[in-house]
């Protein structure tokens, strides 16, 4: 087995990686970057740390190839993040990296289902055609899309949901090993317990027990292998036609994790219909989403119209009262 050469950077990239996982994160693309930007500075003869100059890192950006402002901006930065990170441990006096970001054009929002069309998602899908392993097909993907619709979860913590993760006694989820490495516990109502009851208990009456160590979601029963998240993901867009769904202009075509973003806004939108200080729950909205903080939850809060007019509402109830205050 050849083995790779280590190039200047290659102390500092196992300890900057260290450093952010140990923080939950995996940053598995961009220690590829860093691994291959070492790589090309040792090709370059860069023996040490100071050798390394603005005009090695141009170079090694413009041999990347990246063709989408916002690929390139990922590659930007992921060496910045090192090199200011080695800046702050007094690795180096200050950052070479003299390439700057480029402008990316505004995003278009994506589709929010609401409840109808959600509910017709369910429909259809329970609708689809059983197969030799999985007779029930149609009420496997329904009810996965049900979670991810009603409890926000990403499509692979979905697909990687065990029997031992369902606690029908305490009407909880736990969702292991996500994003950031971390575990989180996903509470449900009774809504959504009596569905995840039902279909146990139709999986289980018809197939046998679940093992503990079993995915709830698979298409074999024998070997129980879970469905992938390629596959969820394809069944989803085979649907979407069917949904008849009207997509507004400027707003992206429905996919996937619209599901969770749907979830995300439409509990913000309750929270304002009820008066709720948002500031006050943005963190347990993050938190039951399984992100490192709000600001990640913020992506998922796009302004729709009833939410923009229930801001708007309650901003003229707060300068009303605040005149009548100002002239007592």
């Amino acid at each position: 087995m050849k083995l790779r050469m280590r190039g200047p950077l290659a102390d500092s990239i196992d300890r900057y990686l260290a450093h952010k996982r140990s923080l939950g994160k995996q940053l598995f693309t961009v220690g590829q970057i860093l691994r291959l930007l070492d790589d090309y500075l040792h090709k370059q003869e860069v023996v040490e740390i100071r050798q390394i100059t603005s005009t090695h890192l141009a170079g090694f950006v413009a041999s990347r190839h990246r063709n989408s402002a916002r690929s390139y901006n990922e590659l930007i930065r992921g060496i910045r993040g090192l090199l200011d990170w080695m800046v702050v441990h007094e690795l180096l006096s200050e950052s070479p990296l003299r390439c700057e970001t480029r402008r990316v054009p505004s995003a278009r929002p994506p589709f929010l289902f609401n409840s109808g069309q959600a509910g017709r998602l369910f429909q259809v899908a329970e609708q689809l055609p059983g197969t030799r392993g999985a007779p029930n097909r149609g009420e496997i993907y329904r009810m996965i899309f049900q979670l991810l619709y009603g409890l926000g979860l990403r499509v692979g913590e979905a697909s990687r949901l065990c029997r031992k993760d369902v606690d029908l006694n305490h009407q909880l989820l736990i969702i292991r090993q996500t994003k950031f490495g971390k575990d989180r516990l996903v509470p449900f109502g009774p809504k959504m317990g009596r569905a995840i009851t039902d279909f146990l208990a139709r999986e289980e009456t018809r197939f046998g027990p679940i093992p503990p160590e079993a995915p709830v979601f698979t298409l074999n029963k024998r070997k129980r292998i879970p469905i992938s998240t390629d596959t969820i993901t394809g069944t989803f867009h085979k649907l979407v036609p069917a949904l008849q769904l009207t997509i507004p202009s400027g707003v992206r075509p429905p996919h996937l994790h619209c599901l969770r973003h749907s979830f995300a806004v439409s509990t913000l939108l309750r929270w304002y219909r009820a008066g709720v200080d948002l500031m006050s729950r943005l963190l347990d909205l993050s938190t039951f989403l399984g992100h490192v903080s709000p600001s990640s939850t913020a992506v998922y809060l796009t302004v729709i119209p009833e939410l923009l007019q229930c801001a708007n509402e309650r901003f003229a109830n707060f300068a009303t009262n605040s005149r009548k205050e100002s002239l007592r």
